[in-house]
């Protein structure tokens, strides 16, 4: 007789071979700038779907995050060092997701505290238990020396913490986007935004003159017009052709040793995606503490109209009596 599984079960499955899915969908293009050992990248997409999965379907999606990490390193190392790998994958967001649900995390990154949470929570505190667990055994299994060791560790650290830090916003901005809500030419100026910060982050990440802070005035005019809405998908942009310069040695990053270039290239990252986060989120803030003094502000008008009227009644003097 078939086993039939009850619906409530039957998504849950989906649901985790869908993170499973995702993750190493994101695994194979993290992997095309790898720049240690051919599994060591730059930008790694698969913790942000990782975060993601647990932030929105709880901490229930972490075998999703294990057969996913399993997949991928199952082609890349051996069955231990697969095991011992796949298990700092999967620990690494699931601390990141503890941390974040510890301090109040709202997802909407509307609060500077919620931005500086994901940075430092999300992002380097959480993603320091991978690239420990990754980085000592490809350190005890004889894969890397002792020499690239804390250069592997760093590449993997930051390449980590940028997969939360690039992935993790955009997918919760779009989440709340209501196309409806906005008139067509903001649509127009959004396009006109994304395209010209694609457009100088390829000449920037490809020219000899090291123009790559030109792309800065563009993820500030994202936040101070669309907050999270237009940093995210400007910083993904920004890191991903960075990314890419780096991995194949172009631009800024031509004629340099994998030391230099990574600190280059992470240094570059962190303070674009830093600099889109913590920005936006301060304008977002700023624009619902403004939105805030104009209701009340309404709702004292409101009163005063109401109760006008009772105010100047008392306060006129009274009509003489009628003569006779």
């Amino acid at each position: 007789m078939p086993v039939q599984l009850s619906p409530r079960l039957g998504r849950y499955a989906f649901h985790v071979a869908l993170v499973a899915a995702c993750y190493y969908a994101g695994a194979r293009i993290g992997l095309l700038q790898a720049l240690v050992n051919d599994q060591v990248t730059p930008l790694w997409p698969p913790t942000g779907v990782a975060v993601l999965a647990l932030l929105m379907g709880g901490l229930r999606m972490w075998p999703g995050i294990a057969l996913g990490a399993f997949a991928v390193n199952f082609t890349l190392a051996e069955v231990g060092s697969t095991v011992l790998i796949t298990a700092g994958n999967t620990l690494g967001p699931v601390v990141a997701y503890l941390l974040l649900k510890k301090v109040g995390f709202r997802q909407e990154v509307d609060r500077t505290r919620d931005a500086l949470a994901l940075v430092l929570l999300g992002g380097l505190a959480g993603m320091a238990v991978s690239a420990t667990v990754g980085s000592g055994t490809l350190l005890v299994t004889g894969v890397i020396d002792g020499a690239l060791f804390w250069s592997t560790w760093m590449v993997w650290w930051t390449g980590d913490a940028l997969g939360v830090l690039v992935f993790v916003p955009i997918v919760l901005a779009f989440r709340s986007l209501r196309p409806r809500n906005h008139p067509l030419r903001r649509w127009v100026e959004a396009v006109a935004l994304v395209v010209s910060t694609a457009v100088v982050m390829t000449v920037a990440s490809t020219s000899d003159l090291r123009l790559m802070y030109l792309v800065f005035p563009f993820l500030i005019w994202a936040a101070l017009r669309f907050q999270h809405l237009g940093t995210a998908p400007c910083a993904l942009i920004a890191t991903t052709l960075a990314a890419r310069g780096a991995a194949r040695s172009t631009g800024p990053f031509a004629d340099l040793d994998l030391v230099v270039r990574m600190m280059t290239l992470q240094a570059f990252n962190g303070t674009a995606v830093l600099t889109a986060l913590l920005l936006s989120a301060v304008i977002a803030e700023r624009n619902a503490a403004r939105a805030a003094i104009e209701r009340t502000v309404t709702q004292l008008a409101d009163v005063v109209a109401q109760y006008q009227p009772l105010v100047l009644g008392n306060l006129l003097p009274p009509e003489p009596p009628e003569k006779r």
